[in-house]
């Protein structure tokens, strides 16, 4: 898989020094040739809950993640839940992006939504037209298929490494390189 395209997982080449995607695992939401490509990081756990972000949901403690280096402000979530979110955008078999806030608030307060269905993310990452071709050009990028257990059921901490794993081959032995050779 050499394309960029809706549904995609894009892992950062193991010697990427670029601290922002360093080892980054990214969904790629949107893709299109004239709009460029949005995405969200899923592997960059944040020091924060989502009931310190948003004061009503007090006794909501799911986790937030990094989701890139664009609008940090901007809260969004993926999700296993469009019988819930009706107005959710397919990624891809099993996984939603976005959705009625105010729905999933009243879900998440009755406990219908759960931790690992649903991940919420500030910031997104993005590239222009063309930008993330070039970087694939420039192995930047490895591109491989999504899966849901991999997006939601594997530790953040991991989703780099087992998705590095499950291509096999060269990705299989980079994915134990210390990420600064030097030091090995």
């Amino acid at each position: 898989m050499d394309t960029p395209q809706k549904g995609i997982i894009l892992l950062a080449e193991p010697f990427l020094k670029e601290n922002v995607f360093k080892r980054s695992a990214i969904i790629v939401c949107r893709h299109t040739e004239e709009g460029g490509t949005f995405g969200f990081a899923i592997n960059k756990l944040l020091k924060t809950t989502l009931s310190e972000i948003i004061n009503d949901l007090a006794a909501i403690d799911f986790p937030v993640y990094l989701g890139g280096p664009m609008q940090k402000d901007t809260l969004h979530f993926i999700h296993q839940y469009p019988h819930f979110l009706k107005d959710a955008e397919r990624i891809f078999e099993g996984v939603y992006w976005g959705g009625d806030f105010e729905t999933l608030k009243k879900h998440l307060k009755n406990g219908t939504i759960h931790k690992n269905k649903i991940k919420f993310i500030l910031g997104y990452s993005g590239w222009s037209q063309g930008q993330l071709e070039e970087e694939i050009i420039e192995e930047s990028w490895i591109l491989t298929k999504a899966d849901k257990n991999i997006v939601f059921e594997t530790e953040a901490s991991e989703i780099w490494q087992k998705s590095m794993i499950l291509l096999g081959g060269k990705n299989k032995a980079m994915a134990y390189y210390p990420t600064d050779p030097q030091l090995n």
